[in-house]
């Protein structure tokens, strides 16, 4: 009796669990983020330097470490003139994303700290790239935009300090801390696709410019990164308020999801929407322009109660909703959405690739290894016969 062939489900390792971390836990069932054992919603009214600070240390800051701590980060930011000069020579075109997993190899190029491979080199490592992330998309920014790069400065936070490099202007303190939180919700999110593309590259030993270029490249792909610009487009398309009910209809109609609804984990709204709406909202009314605020939370109701009466189910609102209409305020490029998304994520990146790297204080030599089920080819699940090049038939 021939052998049935085993057909393996791709179903991209949803439900398996590969390892343990005392990082974060995404709890879907329960709308749960905590990042070493506090909640998200306790987080947000911490600095991105104090959470950046947590995830590295698996402590909270005192105030004299969290002031060393903030001196240490401001110190970084420069970025090598080698570096700017590489940025000069790209096309204006480019996407941030591409500019940004390009400059992290070039970084490493940089660090004093490459060859080292004790635990305490890879916190000053990780130390850079957090801390230069920001100035390097800023001076991209700048530089497709025909202008000169801005210094960083030592007198402003971290998320301040990024709005400040981008639009060459200080934000006012509501700005200033709209995007601080905004960076403390996108640290970290657990075992995402970034985050495992990190600690996928981590375990082979390789060093953490290399695991954190993987994260980069894998937050740049459309399933993963991208929704919140996505959304921003789609307020932008619709243009008032009066075109939402139609708009969702028509969408669902067509079996198309709305950005910003729905989520591959959380079966309730994700707990950083709502720590972003009020903001958003803030930032609108300050602006004098709410609309697209209004339009979100518009677009957020509508489609809510038209899936409840269509499908009797309900669909959750995720980081992406709000976060798009935050930034938009903050003056940041639409094409920027997914880098901010980065500069914040970076942080949770190092803590993993640590650690994944040591699991004490031994390195730690587990190499991820799956296994894949080979299901053939032209011959099937057999063996191919070979035949020369001068005795193959062409193909008709």
């Amino acid at each position: 009796m021939e052998e049935e062939c085993k057909i393996t489900l791709n179903t991209g390792l949803r439900g398996v669990t590969i390892a343990n971390t005392r990082i974060c836990e995404v709890d879907g069932k329960r709308g749960r983020l905590i990042y070493r054992g506090y909640l998200i919603q306790d987080l947000a009214q911490a600095s991105y330097e104090e959470v950046v600070y947590l995830l590295l240390y698996e402590r909270l800051p005192t105030t004299a470490e969290l002031k060393s701590f903030c001196s240490v980060l401001a110190s970084e930011r420069g970025i090598p003139p080698e570096v700017v000069a590489a940025l000069q020579t790209r096309p204006v075109h480019a996407h941030p994303m591409d500019i940004l997993q390009a400059a992290v190899p070039l970084l490493a190029h940089h660090d004093p700290d490459l060859a080292e491979t004790s635990r305490q080199a890879s916190l000053r490592m990780a130390h850079r790239l957090i801390a230069r992330f920001p100035t390097v998309l800023a001076a991209w920014h700048r530089i497709r935009s025909g202008k000169q790069p801005v210094a960083p400065s030592n007198e402003l936070g971290h998320a301040a300090n990024f709005l400040y490099m981008l639009n060459g202007q200080a934000p006012d303190d509501t700005a200033a801390r709209a995007i601080d939180t905004a960076l403390v919700l996108h640290a970290e999110h657990a075992f995402n696709a970034s985050t495992f593309a990190a600690r996928e590259v981590a375990s082979t030993q390789a060093h953490i410019y290399a695991a954190v270029a993987a994260g980069v490249g894998s937050l740049s792909g459309a399933l993963h990164g991208g929704a919140n610009a996505k959304v921003m487009q789609m307020l932008l398309t619709l243009g008032s308020a009066d075109k939402v009910a139609d708009f969702v209809n028509a969408e669902l109609d067509a079996g198309r999801k709305i950005f910003g609804l729905g989520h591959a984990v959380y079966d309730v709204d994700d707990p950083r929407a709502h720590i972003l709406a009020p903001m958003s909202k803030a930032l609108g009314e300050l602006s004098g322009n709410p609309r697209w605020y209004e339009m979100s939370a518009q677009i957020e109701k509508t489609a809510k109660d038209i899936f409840r009466r269509r499908k009797n189910a309900d669909i959750p609102v995720n980081v992406d909703f709000y976060s798009a209409s935050l930034y938009y305020y903050l003056g940041i490029p639409v094409d920027f959405f997914t880098p901010v998304f980065a500069i914040a994520r970076v942080a949770g990146w190092a803590a993993h690739v640590i650690e994944e790297q040591f699991a004490g204080a031994a390195p730690k030599p587990v190499l991820y290894r799956p296994e894949s089920e080979y299901v053939g080819d032209y011959c099937g699940p057999e063996v191919c016969e070979f035949t020369p090049l001068d005795q193959r038939a062409p193909r008709g």
